[in-house]
């Protein structure tokens, strides 16, 4: 594949990734304004399902920002953002839910989060450095092609390791998503009438992940065409 052409690609993914967090970010905004009918905060909702699913144990904090909820497998705690905690919104129990699905799916050791969890430190490591060791790689081979061949290969196997996180993250994000609507109906949670809301806010949020991947295979060609140049 030609440089010109990927490159195109490239911007390509850019763009759906900007599609794709302004429509996580609408769909949020949309369905925050929306009280779910039982009146359930965010926090209430995720320690319901988790309940019900008998991890009591797991412990739900409320960190600052927008957005930035998070399970934390390590210490067992379910962290919810400022415009999730306490809001009695569609957005807030789905976003909520979603966070609890993946300590379910932790307590039920998913094959794809244990895979994701275990390569973290590795691909951690990674990504920090990939992209210095395949500039360094480019700068060498202008006097040394050996050495720059070698250093530039090291850093787009760290790379690709970097897209194989992209990868594992898609099963685990979207098996979390269908938990979070299965337990809201399962633990009533949402009635049916508001399934659909909760189906577009989370179906966003996913969009968002396949963008990251879309855009690091995009770099990644970059990366081959530019060496291909050389």
């Amino acid at each position: 594949m030609g440089y010109s052409m990927s490159t195109l690609l490239f911007f390509v993914a850019v763009i759906f990734t900007m599609y794709a967090q302004s429509k996580v970010n609408s769909a949020f905004r949309r369905y925050s304004r929306v009280r779910n009918e039982r009146g359930f905060t965010g926090a209430e909702a995720a320690r319901r399902v988790l309940d019900a699913n008998g991890l009591n144990d797991v412990a739900i904090e409320q960190v600052r920002g927008s957005l930035t909820d998070h399970y934390d497998p390590r210490k067992r705690v379910l962290r919810l953002s400022e415009s999730v905690y306490g809001v009695q919104s569609i957005a807030a129990v789905s976003i909520a839910c979603h966070e609890a699905g993946h300590a379910i799916q932790h307590a039920e050791n998913y094959s794809p989060l244990s895979i994701r969890n275990s390569i973290f430190p590795v691909v951690n490591f990674a990504s920090r450095f990939c992209w210095i060791l395949i500039i360094m790689g480019l700068i060498f081979s202008a006097t040394n092609n050996y050495l720059g061949n070698m250093i530039f290969n090291i850093g787009v196997i760290f790379f690709v390791a970097v897209i194989a996180f992209h990868a594992i993250t898609l099963p685990v994000e979207f098996n979390a998503s269908s938990r979070a609507i299965n337990q809201m109906e399962m633990q009533g949670v949402i009635v049916s009438e508001e399934k659909s809301g909760a189906k577009k806010v989370l179906s966003a949020a996913a969009m968002t992940y396949v963008a990251s991947l879309a855009v690091a295979i995009a770099n990644l060609l970059r990366i081959l065409a530019m060496r291909g140049r050389d």
